[in-house]
């Protein structure tokens, strides 16, 4: 691919996805632009001053988009309302402003797989009903009924836990899974920085137009073998794994498009220093 595809507008392009993935695409040839707010970008791609919660201001950063890729979102914070504001209003008042001025635009929504049942009987598929608990997910599903109702032409990506790249995410992870209680024998899907840019690639060809896709690495990884890789083990125990499919997606929809993740496990992104 190359800059003839278009101008392509990145949200959230500062965060833990958006900051690993425009190396990636300036990288690959595509023009990207960035909407940002006084912050800095990667090299090679033209920042635009803008807000999510001031829609006037979107209206130059849409304009002669080819595709959007809305990262943008508030995860981990105890501001409810803040999370809501960001990931439902933001992505509502960006999916207006490309409405108008960049009818034609791809949308790619960023989402989360955190959205399915912690009772589910079986991995997370895209066709299961939705029972988010807490406000991040809830407010990702809002969204993606927004993007769904919106006319555009689109995709939504469900990423799993997301990491690699030196991002720190694993590292953090053991005191959340501690906080939660959860079972160390819990397995978890995963997916690295590399195969979120495979992902995307394909988005911006128009393979998952139309489509929700979980998108995931191949072998979910137990929390005990993941906090042993953070380097803070677990208490290991032998007691009776509850909910043994929650955070367990199944991706099957994505290989049958044609989705190959490069880093097919936690434990090869180890061997290869990808961490």
């Amino acid at each position: 691919m190359d800059r003839q595809f278009g101008k392509i507008l990145v949200t959230g392009a500062t965060g833990l996805v958006g900051s690993r993935l425009l190396p990636r695409l300036v990288e690959a040839g595509y023009d990207c632009s960035a909407l940002v707010r006084g912050k800095k970008v990667a090299a090679g791609v033209t920042p635009v001053e803008g807000d999510l919660f001031e829609p006037a201001t979107l209206q130059a950063a849409v304009k002669d988009a080819a595709a959007i890729i809305h990262l943008a979102a508030v995860f981990r914070s105890p501001d409810t309302d803040l999370i809501w504001k960001s990931n439902l209003e933001g992505t509502r008042n960006l999916i207006d402003a490309v409405k108008r001025h960049a009818p034609n635009a791809r949308f790619i929504l960023a989402s989360t797989s955190n959205v399915y049942d912690a009772d589910n009987p079986h991995p997370g598929r895209e066709d299961d009903a939705l029972s988010p608990q807490h406000a991040y997910p809830a407010s990702k599903v809002a969204a993606e009924k927004e993007l769904r109702e919106s006319g555009l032409n689109g995709s939504v990506l469900r990423f799993p836990f997301v990491y690699g790249d030196g991002d720190g995410h694993l590292e953090e992870l053991p005191k959340h899974v501690v906080a939660a209680k959860f079972h160390p024998a819990m397995r978890m899907s995963t997916i690295h920085h590399r195969d979120i840019y495979t992902a995307i690639m394909m988005a911006l060809q128009g393979i998952m137009d139309g489509q929700v896709v979980n998108i995931a690495d191949e072998a979910p990884t137990t929390l005990y073998e993941l906090s042993q890789l953070a380097g803070k083990p677990m208490a290991s125990s032998a007691a009776p794994l509850v909910n043994p499919w929650h955070l367990h997606v199944d991706a099957s929809l994505a290989r049958g498009l044609g989705f190959r993740a490069s880093v097919r496990t936690v434990h090869q992104a180890a061997q290869e220093n990808l961490l």
